[in-house]
């Protein structure tokens, strides 16, 4: 995974910068990073609700070295004070592109109008991102993947929705009586909504295709598990690795079966249909 550290970057260099939230690094973010000079790097205001991309993942969607300010450190800044830490931070800094909805200084008083006057270089303004006529937001995004809506999250963001998660020993069951899977514990990251999905799993840097269940397990346990079975290896050997699962299609929503060989026949029809998708 490419992550490259802005600590290594020499701050005095830097003459253009993309301001904002950018949970998702998506299609409409990337035009903000379009407009950046090879000089050029991201500001990341840090909320602490970003569940798309968190914040150590960002890097991996931009070869721009990105710098986090923590909103709770500059919420009390005004328009002007802020503008001024930036320039300070930054002494080379000549261009500033937004959004066309950013706002910044205290209780977000102050707009693209208002960064026009405070900031003496260039600022450019990027209209809002549409995709079929429908903005792209990561609020949007969000509402997709609780949905299940992956294929529309994917297009909004321009890849494949990916969380990471530390492989942890499973109920045990799955292997001798369904199929074998790597189980996962997962923080940070916004899980899509409860059900079977057509995934890629990325395991020691290789990429396998995969079928991949999030949820509670209703019909055994029912404790909460997100689980990735890897499609014709059983055999795969897997301890205490930090796991990727690409999602790309949501087969069905997790339900309850009424015994053991239901679910272990909808498991293999889960299966055959991820199969057939790939092969």
């Amino acid at each position: 995974m490419k992550r490259s550290s802005s600590i290594l970057v020499n701050k005095d260099n830097i003459d253009s910068i993309a301001i904002g939230g950018f949970d998702g690094m998506h299609i409409a973010h990337q035009q903000l990073f379009n407009n950046l000079t090879k000089n050029g790097a991201i500001i990341s205001i840090e909320t602490g609700y970003a569940t798309l991309t968190p914040k150590n993942y960002r890097q991996e969607y931009t070869p721009f070295p990105i710098f986090y300010y923590d909103l709770k450190n500059i919420k009390e800044l005004n328009g002007v004070e802020f503008i001024k830490l930036l320039k300070n931070d930054f002494k080379n800094l000549k261009k500033i592109i937004v959004g066309f909805d950013f706002c910044f200084g205290k209780d977000r008083t102050c707009t693209v109008n208002d960064l026009k006057k405070v900031f003496d270089g260039e600022v450019v303004i990027v209209s809002e991102i549409k995709l079929d006529n429908f903005p792209v937001h990561s609020r949007y995004i969000r509402e997709f993947l609780l949905n299940g809506d992956i294929e529309k999250a994917n297009n909004f963001l321009g890849k494949e929705y990916k969380i990471y998660g530390k492989h942890i020993v499973g109920q045990g069951i799955g292997k001798k009586e369904f199929v074998a899977t790597i189980n996962l514990n997962v923080e940070e990251f916004l899980l899509p909504q409860s059900g079977v999905y057509i995934t890629k799993t990325v395991v020691n840097n290789y990429e396998y295709n995969s079928i991949s269940f999030l949820g509670h397990r209703e019909t055994t346990d029912g404790n909460f598990a997100v689980e990735s079975h890897i499609l014709n290896i059983d055999d795969l050997e897997v301890k205490d690795e930090i796991i990727q699962i690409k999602f790309i299609k949501q087969i069905r929503q997790n339900k309850k079966f009424s015994s053991f060989l239901e679910l272990k026949n909808q498991i293999l029809e889960d299966i055959n249909i991820a199969k057939k998708y790939f092969y």
